[in-house]
């Protein structure tokens, strides 16, 4: 998951994640594996106005992202995907800090330096 940009302004994985891909993220770290009809079904409640097709979109972005895998299940209904997270949590909040202080150090080492060793003072 290579973050594309950091919005300073929002807070945990919503800076770096738009809004509904987070929240359908904070849902699969839940659930591990769901379906999209029960990812859409728990976004309706908090969006009544989301699409199903939106969800389905959204979760294929998150395929891409590498934040979750995608398999085809063969049942009574017919065939559907059944989406799985690829990593935790915890490995995704590792792998943004990581990427950004790369970025840091990359651009502004000096002051990437000086920074961390004054906070690591206090």
């Amino acid at each position: 998951m290579e973050p594309q940009e950091f919005k300073l302004t929002e807070e945990g994985i919503k800076a770096v994640l738009p809004p509904l891909e987070a929240e359908i993220m904070e849902y699969m770290w839940k659930v591990r594996v769901a379906t999209a009809g029960e990812v859409y079904d728990y976004m309706k409640t908090k969006h009544p106005e989301i699409r199903r097709s939106t969800v389905s979109i959204l979760m294929n972005r998150l395929c891409e992202r590498g934040l979750l895998s995608r398999s085809i299940d063969h049942g009574r209904g017919g065939m559907r995907y059944v989406y799985s997270i690829t990593t935790t949590r915890e490995e995704f909040e590792e792998k943004v800090v990581q990427r950004i202080l790369d970025a840091l150090m990359s651009n502004f080492r000096e002051a990437t330096y000086a920074y961390l060793s004054r906070i690591r003072k206090e």
